[in-house]
């Protein structure tokens, strides 16, 4: 049973971090191009940056130059770090494959506001 677990989320006031942390279990995590995803309040999901299983990072505009994320093979642990938070980052984010994303976790919260 494959199962996401994420965490790190939290309120941040505009221009601040945060780390937030994803464990898989139940998958071949070492061999998938894995993802972070974030849905806002009214809106859909959408994918925010992915990682191919030999590191290769992806990133929409909006979030170029703010966020890093990063894979823990060994771990079967991926991460995003995100910096100089706006409002428009307020979202819950998920972590799941890229190719056919599905069992999603709880997510983790996060709110940029002063």
């Amino acid at each position: 049973q494959v199962q996401f677990v994420e965490s790190g989320g939290g309120l941040v006031q505009p221009g601040g971090s945060l780390r937030l942390s994803c464990s898989v279990s139940g998958l071949n995590f070492g061999i998938y191009t894995m993802a972070w995803y974030r849905q806002a309040p009214g809106e859909q999901r959408e994918l925010v940056a992915h990682i191919s299983r030999s590191g290769i990072e992806t990133y929409i505009d909006s979030v170029k130059g703010r966020f890093i994320i990063t894979r823990d093979n060994e771990k079967n642990m991926m991460y995003l770090r995100m910096n100089s938070l706006k409002p428009d980052d307020t979202a819950v984010y998920y972590c799941n494959r890229v190719i056919d994303p599905d069992s999603w976790g709880q997510g983790t919260q996060v709110t940029v506001s002063s």
